[in-house]
């Protein structure tokens, strides 16, 4: 049986065609055979689910297939993605699952996992391995049959969460947080309340709180254009201080300024950058190579080492770990914590980014204009086209003999006097991703752009 919604990271796929309730549960029985081999002792299996209409019977699948192969479930029922994380580190198990399709349309739903400590999956070892049992589904009958519980962390992880910040720096701030009617609400709800327990002088108006796996303001997917409005809008009505809006499963944060703007990633990595090197000088910071030159300014500017990783959270928590950077972050709001197991989490980089904005008496569309005069960036623009490899050689081809520096990290990064690019092949879709930025020229810019896009086009159709 060949199972095609394992992906390059995780599973995802359409519910009733390629991922229902009897995959689910083959996925659990591989995933705790895979993970009893990494463990001494009982397997302890943290399972988590968002709010769409299928996750209640995926879960439930997932589950049997855990307990039949002789793993100890523990159940946290409706949770983020990261609370997942937080939990399976927390409680010293030996894996952890979330039923989640993220920000896909309803109609998907998927998993994401991590293995002791939360640490990722190695995809060419673990997730091959997993998707193999999954597959074949010949496995030993095993007894006794694991054991099942249900268990509460929320709280731990609430306090968690808001220990990366000092409530009494934070100024009085108005703030509209919107979970598009995704997973976030209750979690939200419970940090709120640790705030306020702890004098935090914050208030909120909450926009689509409500868990509805019906999504019936469309799907939770904040980054799109067409859905800005919907935390923008409510950011200018209600004269707040900054617009917060979360993804599906809520491990990615967007944020708006106070003027309803929404900011670019590579922004938010800076300004997250600055807050922790603010207390901690000299401590190293990882980002992505698809916009890099603010990032490593702002980490330069105070005394921060900067270290590049390939994209992608498997590469980024690696790299973190490998040179023990406080903090990693990608233009893709992917912000990832040493003090939160080098997971990725969408609560804390609001937080740290309220507290900050309060140490430095700047509002955050203040705070940002000066990087975006500095380093104007194209955002991620992609192109569906049938090589996506050949047209990143093509590219480079026609641009390398001019290029100052070619770097092949991550796709290729193309350095020249006063712009750069970098230009790569999606890990989970057939899609070519480009980015271009420039030093303080917006002209050039859009110049950099209209070139670009008509060359790969015109290769495309080439290789058609």
């Amino acid at each position: 049986m060949q199972l095609t919604c394992f992906k390059a990271y995780d599973i995802r796929g359409r519910v009733g065609e390629n991922l229902d309730d009897a995959i689910a549960r083959r996925i659990g029985t591989a995933f705790a055979y895979v993970m009893s081999e990494k463990v001494e002792g009982d397997v302890r299996i943290v399972v988590g689910r968002d709010c769409r209409e299928s996750s209640p019977a995926l879960a439930e699948a997932l589950i049997e297939g855990l307990l039949d192969q002789g793993a100890d479930v523990l159940d946290i029922g409706l949770a983020g993605t990261e609370e997942v994380y937080f939990a399976t580190a927390h409680l010293g198990a030996a894996g952890g699952l979330e039923v989640t399709a993220s920000h896909n349309p309803k109609e998907y739903n998927g998993m994401k996992m991590v293995g002791p400590s939360s640490r990722p999956l190695d995809p060419i070892a673990e997730l091959a391995e997993i998707r193999h049992f999954a597959e074949q589904g010949e496995l030993p009958e095993v007894q006794p049959k694991g054991r099942y519980a249900t268990t509460d962390v929320r709280a731990a992880y609430a306090a968690h969460v808001c220990d990366f910040i000092d409530p009494d720096c934070l100024k009085p701030l108005r703030i509209v947080v919107n979970a598009g009617n995704g997973t976030a609400g209750p979690a939200f709800d419970a940090i709120a309340g640790e705030l306020h327990r702890r004098g935090a002088p914050l208030s909120f108006i909450r926009v689509n709180h409500e868990a509805d796996g019906r999504f019936p303001n469309g799907v939770p997917n904040p980054i799109l254009r067409e859905n800005h409005s919907m935390t923008a809008e409510p950011v200018k009505a209600e004269g707040a201080d900054i617009g917060v809006a979360w993804d599906g499963d809520f491990d990615r944060c967007f944020l708006f300024d106070d003027e309803g703007n929404f900011v670019d990633g590579e922004y938010i990595v800076a300004l997250l950058a600055e807050s922790f090197l603010l207390d901690r000088v000299g401590e190293t910071i990882v980002y992505d190579p698809r916009v890099v030159w603010n990032t490593r300014a702002a980490v330069d500017e105070l005394g921060g080492t900067a270290v590049m990783s390939r994209t992608g959270h498997a590469f980024m928590k690696a790299k973190m770990r490998e040179v023990n950077a406080v903090y990693g972050g990608e233009m893709s709001a992917h912000h990832y914590f040493r003090d939160f197991a080098y997971c990725d989490s969408g609560m804390i980089p609001w937080l740290k980014l309220v507290e900050f904005l309060s140490r430095i008496d700047r509002s955050l569309s203040n705070a940002v204009s000066h990087m975006r005069q500095a380093y104007p960036s194209s955002g991620e623009i992609n192109f569906a086209v049938p090589d996506p490899q050949a047209a990143v050689e093509a590219v480079v081809t026609r641009l390398g003999p001019e290029a100052l520096t070619i770097d092949s990290l991550d796709g290729a990064s193309l350095t020249f006097d006063n712009w750069r690019m970098n230009l790569r092949a999606s890990n989970t879709e057939p899609l070519l991703r480009l980015n271009v930025e420039t030093r303080g020229d917006r002209e050039l810019l859009h110049d950099r752009v209209s070139y670009l896009t008509d060359l790969i086009e015109r290769t495309a159709c080439a290789s058609v």
